[in-house]
C-alpha cells in the first residue's frame, strides 16, 4: 500500500520491472557498485535467479516525489539464509528455541554477489539525511504490518554505516580478501611488493600456463563472442556441482545468456585457450568471469573443462590483476571466501552488515553476542594481515 509523508509518497514493488529504467538507473549509476544498476538485478528477477519461488521475493522500497522516483531500497523478502555469504543461520535456529518465526525477514542486498556497497539509492538534490530516516521508519513499519522479524543490511557503503548505525541498526563485522592498487606500473613491479620466497611462487604459478600449452586472453564489453555467455554458466554450473550441496548454484543460464544483450558493458572474461585454438575464441578451456566500473574490478564465478595446474590462480587473480594495473583500476574484490587469497596479494579487509531485530528476546540475546563476535572478528583480521607474504615482513 502507497503511503505519503510530507512530500513523499512510498511505494512497495514486488519486481523492478514496475520502475523504468529510466528512473532508476540515475540513482544506481553513481555508486561505485555496478550491482544496482537496473540492468542487473532486472537481469536476476526475469531469469529466474532471484523469485519468490527460489526463497528470494523482490520487496523494492521506493520513494517517488509527484512522478518523480526519488530514493529507493533494494529489498528482498527472503524465506532462507542462502545466497547471503554473511551466515545468520545460528540466529534462525535460536528463533525457533524461543519460539519466534525467523522468516520471512528483510533483506537488503544485491543477490548472491559478497561484494561491499549497498546503500539507499537517493538522488543527488535530495535531502539525503531526512530521506534515510523516513525510509527507516517505512521499512519499521512494513516490518511491524507483516511481522518481518529482522531486517538486514548486508556489505554496506562504509560510508553509510555510520548514519544506519544511528537509526538503531547493529554492527556485524566480517572480511573480505581485496586487492589494492598501489601506484602498479606493471605485473612485475607488482611482485616487487612480495618477497623473494612468494615471487618465485607467483612467477612458477604463472608459468604453468605455458606448459599447459595455454594462453590467457582477457576478453571485456564488444570484445566478447556471444558464445562465452552461455559457456560461462556451464563452467559455473560445473564448479558447482563439485561442491555438491554447498555447491551454492543460484543463477540460471538465462541469467547468463541476457547479459550479453544488456549487461556486456561491464562484464570481463578471462579466457584459457590451448595454443592449437588459433584464433577462434569460442571455446576456451576455462574461464573467469569478472564485472568492472569506474576504478573497481569484481570477481564473481569461473570453471574450466578439465583440472589444470594453477589456472584457477591464473584466471580468477593473476590476469585480473595485470588487467587492474593496466586499466588503473583501484580496487579488485575476486569473491567471496579462500585464505588462499592472502598469499596471493589479498589483504583481509573489513566489511560490516547491519543489522535489526524486532522481537525484544531476540535483541537482548544477540546484540550482546554481535559485540563479543566483533572483537574477535578484529582480531583474526590483523592476525591474517600479520601473515601476508609481502618484502616489507622480512624486515
Amino acid at each position: 500500500m502507497d503511503k505519503t509523508a510530507a512530500n513523499y509518497t512510498f511505494s512497495w514493488i514486488h519486481q523492478i520491472a514496475e520502475i523504468p529504467k529510466a528512473a532508476w538507473d540515475p540513482l544506481a549509476q553513481p555508486l561505485t557498485s555496478p550491482f544496482f544498476e537496473w540492468d542487473w538485478l532486472h537481469n536476476l528477477e526475469s531469469s529466474g535467479s532471484a523469485t519468490g519461488k527460489a526463497g528470494w521475493m523482490p520487496c523494492h522500497l521506493t520513494v517517488w516525489r509527484d512522478r518523480t522516483l526519488v530514493a529507493a531500497a533494494p529489498l528482498y523478502l527472503k524465506g532462507h539464509s542462502y545466497g547471503e555469504f554473511v551466515f545468520d543461520h545460528q540466529f534462525a535456529d535460536l528463533s525457533e528455541r524461543l519460539g519466534i518465526s525467523y522468516y520471512p525477514k528483510l533483506l537488503g542486498m544485491s543477490p548472491f554477489t559478497p561484494a561491499e556497497g549497498y546503500r539507499f539509492l537517493i538522488a543527488p538534490d535530495e535531502d539525503e539525511a531526512e530521506l534515510l530516516g523516513l525510509m527507516v521508519a517505512e521499512i519499521d513499519h512494513f516490518c511491524d504490518r507483516n511481522q518481518i522479524s529482522s531486517c538486514h543490511f548486508l556489505y554496506v557503503d562504509p560510508s553509510w554505516q555510520s548514519r544506519l548505525q544511528e537509526s538503531g541498526f547493529s554492527p556485524w563485522r566480517h572480511h573480505n580478501y581485496i586487492w589494492h592498487n598501489d601506484s602498479y606500473g606493471s605485473f612485475d613491479e607488482y611482485l616487487k611488493a612480495f618477497n623473494a620466497n612468494q615471487r618465485r611462487n607467483i612467477k612458477r604459478e604463472r608459468k604453468a600456463m605455458a606448459k599447459a600449452g595455454l594462453t590467457l586472453k582477457t576478453l571485456s564489453g564488444d570484445e566478447i563472442p556471444r558464445a562465452l555467455f552461455p559457456l560461462m554458466y556451464r563452467f559455473y554450473e560445473n564448479t558447482c556441482d563439485k561442491f555438491g550441496w554447498w555447491g551454492s548454484k543460484y543463477l540460471t543460464k538465462r541469467f547468463f545468456e541476457q547479459l550479453y544483450t544488456t549487461y556486456r558493458h561491464r562484464v570481463l572474461f578471462v579466457a584459457a585457450y590451448p595454443e592449437s585454438s588459433g584464433a577462434d575464441e569460442r571455446h576456451p578451456l576455462g574461464m573467469s568471469f569478472c564485472l568492472t566500473k569506474g576504478d573497481r574490478l569484481y570477481g564473481r564465478y569461473w570453471g574450466s573443462h578439465d583440472e589444470i595446474n594453477c589456472l584457477h590462480f591464473n584466471v580468477c587473480y593473476y590476469s585480473p590483476i595485470e588487467w587492474a594495473i593496466d586499466h588503473n583500476i583501484q580496487i579488485f574484490d575476486p569473491g567471496a571466501g579462500g585464505r588462499h587469497k592472502k598469499r596471493r596479494g589479498f589483504p583481509a579487509t573489513p566489511n560490516v552488515s547491519l543489522h535489526r531485530f524486532y522481537p525484544s528476546r531476540l535483541r537482548k540475546i544477540i546484540l550482546p553476542y554481535l559485540q563479543q563476535v566483533n572483537e574477535m572478528e578484529e582480531r583474526e583480521v590483523a592476525a591474517i594481515n600479520q601473515e601476508l607474504p609481502f618484502a616489507r615482513q622480512e624486515n
